[in-house]
């Protein structure tokens, strides 16, 4: 599957979830962007999914549904597993957040508005997660569904690993 992922992320270095860089800029950047598209598409961002979004951005990792509701506890929202679950049904409906279905946790999509398969790289020491767009029509597994007759609507790519970080920890 590696010769699916796009070679624009192998030329451009770390992909987000991996690399330095000025986070409290990348989450603004991010949330205005939302609050525009949300705008723009008559879709209403309220306090608490925002702040789910919020959360996922900051946290560049997957996130589970309880550990986001203990995450909005602390910040004064609602305590039942409902807020969380609206908001995340939310995010995930209209493209903001991913299902990371491997860990049945949560990650701020890093292509908002873009229509993608996205494909994950998931540590499996410290739960980062980087995301990269992924053509699975024209690698193995489009050819497998042309040679099947069958059409791809949706495809996720989850790859588990050790992130740059932990292997540079490792090393040392």
């Amino acid at each position: 599957m590696t010769s699916d992922v796009t070679q624009a992320h192998a030329e451009e270095g770390p992909l987000l979830g991996f690399e330095q860089h000025d986070h409290s800029h990348c989450v603004e950047q991010a949330l205005s962007a939302a609050e525009a598209r949300c705008a723009e598409r008559g879709l209403r961002l309220t306090p608490v999914r925002r702040k789910v979004l919020e959360l996922l951005l900051r946290e560049h990792r997957a996130l589970g549904a309880y550990a986001i509701l203990d995450l909005l506890r602390e910040a004064g929202f609602g305590s039942q597993p409902p807020v969380a679950y609206r908001a995340l049904d939310f995010l995930v409906e209209n493209g903001f957040v991913h299902k990371i279905e491997r860990l049945n946790a949560f990650v701020a999509c890093a292509h908002p508005g873009e229509t993608h398969s996205p494909a994950f790289m998931i540590c499996r020491l410290c739960d980062a997660v980087a995301e990269a767009h992924s053509t699975p029509a024209k690698g193995a597994l489009g050819a497998a569904a042309r040679a099947a007759g069958f059409q791809i609507e949706r495809t996720v790519v989850e790859a588990e690993g050790v992130c740059p970080s932990c292997a540079n920890k490792a090393d040392a």
